[in-house]
């Protein structure tokens, strides 16, 4: 099996330069047409020579991995499906990524790209399935089967037809990104480098259920966005639905980003699905309150995508209102995010799911 281009550092393309019998100066060029470019074949690299990238298609392969299905809603919202990691090179297998993610059966990840005016966001995955363990969540329903490598990462966003559109990623799709740290690292820092993507930090953002070593990590070195998974602000309440509580309380997790200045252009949001009589009354809305007051941030309520055998259904409109209200009178500054492509299974994990059914 031929190695993936896609996904390399300068460092690492210089490397496979001097193994392919090339001038060092081409892992600039190479990197050009992987991250600018985004061809997806060695021999569009046309400022390489015949020679030179015969030489580099013998023992490589650009990697970038095709979707096998894309769903558009009414409103504009693609959802792409593609196969996982190198399953489409190694039928049954996905190829080994880290101690806990070898042999294990052919999956399915999800990307959904999002437009809104003159932004179109890309909503990616980080692994294959989740062990976190959310029972609000399908993706954490159908176990975890491996990380994703980097490769497999900035491929899903090279992949979508809307590639060279694209204005934002954020890291909210299948698997919790914070547990597979140094590929979802890697993957930010190609789309922020000047060598890579280019992109400002702040087109970037990443969404974590709290998992605290790693979150640190990442506040200490990136300028990205943070998104932190709520969804109730009552220890006991929280770990009947989210297993991590137990582990990173949200509690703790306020505690470490209050640490950190989000007065500039880095921002910090809290991601508060509403379950109608389950969180949405005015006793959570001043638990919340009490929680992050004096903590500049901003909190967005998210209708809930029903899924199966889960037994809540989403809060009223009324009572969201007024949920959102309470907040922004106590100066905490709160909206309620727009549902986008309900009509194509639009709840993370839903079309894998649905694949992994069939």
């Amino acid at each position: 099996m031929k190695n993936r281009l896609i996904g390399m550092t300068p460092d690492e393309l210089k490397r496979v330069a001097e193994e392919t019998g090339l001038p060092r100066f081409a892992a600039g060029q190479i990197a050009r047409w992987l991250y600018v470019r985004k061809v997806r074949r060695i021999e569009d690299m046309t400022d390489i020579s015949k020679e030179g990238r015969k030489r580099l298609s013998e023992r490589y392969e650009v990697g970038v991995t095709g979707y096998s299905e894309v769903q558009e809603s009414s409103d504009g919202t693609r959802k792409y499906l593609f196969p996982v990691l190198g399953s489409h090179r190694k039928g049954l297998q996905i190829s080994s990524c880290g101690d806990d993610a070898s042999g294990y059966e052919q999956g399915a990840i999800e990307a959904v790209m999002i437009p809104d005016r003159d932004r179109a966001t890309l909503c990616v995955s980080s692994q294959s399935g989740c062990r976190m363990g959310c029972r609000f969540c399908m993706t954490g329903r159908q176990g975890f089967h491996g990380h994703l490598q980097a490769a497999d990462i900035i491929s899903q966003l090279v992949a979508v037809d809307e590639s060279d559109a694209l204005t934002n990623a954020v890291f909210m799709g299948m698997g919790e990104p914070l547990d597979n740290y140094e590929n979802v690292m890697r993957a930010i820092d190609i789309l922020t480098a000047e060598w890579g993507f280019g992109w400002s930090p702040k087109r970037v953002t990443l969404s974590t259920i709290g998992v605290l070593p790693a979150l640190k990590r990442y506040l200490d070195g990136s300028r990205c966005h943070i998104a932190v998974s709520m969804h109730n602000p009552f220890s006991d309440e929280r770990l009947s639905i989210m297993p991590v509580e137990k582990a990173y309380p949200i509690r703790d997790v306020v505690e470490l980003i209050r640490r950190y200045d989000f007065t500039g252009q880095r921002r910090v949001s809290f991601e508060y699905t509403m379950f109608s009589g389950f969180n949405d009354t005015k006793r959570h809305a001043d638990a919340v309150i009490r929680l992050l007051s004096g903590l500049e941030c901003r909190v967005n309520l998210i209708r809930f995508h029903r899924i199966p055998g889960f037994p809540y259904t989403t809060s009223p409109d009324a009572i969201m209102e007024n949920f959102r209200d309470r907040l922004n009178r106590a100066g905490i500054t709160s909206t309620i995010r727009a549902s986008r492509g309900e009509d194509i299974l639009a709840a993370c994990g839903m079309l894998a799911g649905k694949h992994e059914r069939q």
